[in-house]
């Protein structure tokens, strides 16, 4: 308890006493959106596995986290262009047409490439389209959800146009490969095995590099700057034109690993996978505490917020609750979220 005592007296008075404003339990999740979005993650799994045993088993948790790992990455970006004060939704698109791409360049040009060689191809591939939103928001003054819709579809189109449209069934050997390592494999003694998969080990790294370009960088500091208040970060001297590439080029980067990730994990080369990815994702971010309207955002809470979507979209199932209600709670979920965090700004 915060008290404080008056010399020459015996009269402790307490913060009430002097008039301090109490914190409620609303304002305080406001201030740590974080912490909603834990108590949800929770409570469901706390009903999931009061239904069903079988969900607290570590092969369970280990599925969960490979489900986690390309929505994450996606997340990861939403989160960075949103915290600018933008949005994107053309990163499933991008993360197709460079996973098709560079997985037929390879699987016809270059067989032995290494893995390493294709995830800095995808990094690279993914940086430049998202330059290029960068760059089309900056020139043209149009609203980012305008633009990335725009080329959401002009890379859509690209791929199944001028890429193709034929499955790969087998996908060169070292992302075949990079898909199977295990970072741990464990077989309990009824004979299930659970597989923590190597490529978390990406979304490890993104996450860190992520948490630290926002909060030990001058650029983190333009970004949350310039989507708090575009005028007063402009009179402190950060360039709009300089952070609109950083921050979509940033999730393009992402975008790109993502589809090599999702490649490797399915074994399998499909230019119309990911569709439709974007409500998810952008789900996520908002649970985990971002504002559409910018100048917020956390790695932890962006994290938990694809956490819980994964949660709701794959195993929901084993509590009996139809995949249909999957989006009826997401949307409630939202509606929730929203609610708390909107006491931010009155606090």
């Amino acid at each position: 308890m915060n008290t404080t005592t008056l010399k020459n007296s015996s009269v402790t008075l307490t913060a009430s006493d002097l008039g301090a404003p109490k914190i409620t339990l609303r304002q305080r999740l406001a201030r740590h959106p974080q912490l909603f979005t834990l108590a949800l993650i929770i409570a469901v799994c706390l009903v999931v596995g009061t239904i069903n045993p079988e969900f607290f088993q570590l092969a369970m948790v280990f599925d969960i986290v490979r489900a986690s790992t390309v929505l994450g990455l996606f997340a990861l970006g939403v989160m960075i262009v949103l915290a600018a004060g933008g949005i994107d939704v053309s990163f499933a698109a991008i993360a197709a047409l460079t996973m098709y791409g560079i997985t037929k360049l390879v699987m016809t040009q270059f067989p032995e490439t290494s893995m390493v060689v294709i995830l800095v191809a995808g990094a690279v591939g993914g940086t430049l389209l998202g330059v290029l939103n960068g760059l089309l928001v900056d020139w043209l003054k149009a609203p980012s959800l305008i633009v990335t819709i725009g080329t959401q579809y002009l890379y859509r189109g690209i791929l199944l146009t001028f890429v193709g449209t034929v499955f790969f069934m087998n996908v060169p050997h070292a992302m075949d490969a990079f898909g199977k390592l295990a970072v741990w494999r464990h077989d309990t003694v009824t004979g299930v095995h659970a597989v923590l998969p190597a490529t978390v080990l990406v979304l490890v790294a993104a996450a860190g590099l992520t948490w630290w370009l926002l909060n030990r960088t001058l650029m983190g500091r333009a970004v949350y700057a310039i989507g708090g208040s575009l005028p007063i970060a402009e009179r402190l001297g950060y360039k709009l034109r300089t952070v609109h590439i950083f921050v979509f080029g940033y999730a393009g980067f992402l975008a790109g690993l993502a589809g090599i990730v999702h490649v490797s994990s399915t074994r399998l080369a499909n230019p119309f996978d990911l569709v439709g990815m974007e409500l998810d994702v952008i789900a996520a971010v908002i649970l985990g505490g971002a504002r559409i309207t910018g100048g917020s955002g956390s790695v932890s809470g962006t994290l938990l917020g694809v956490l819980l979507v994964t949660l709701i979209n794959n195993v929901l199932i084993l509590a009996g609750v139809p995949s249909t209600w999957q989006k009826v709670i997401v949307g409630t979920f939202i509606v929730l979220a929203g609610a708390v965090f909107a006491s931010k700004r009155s606090s």
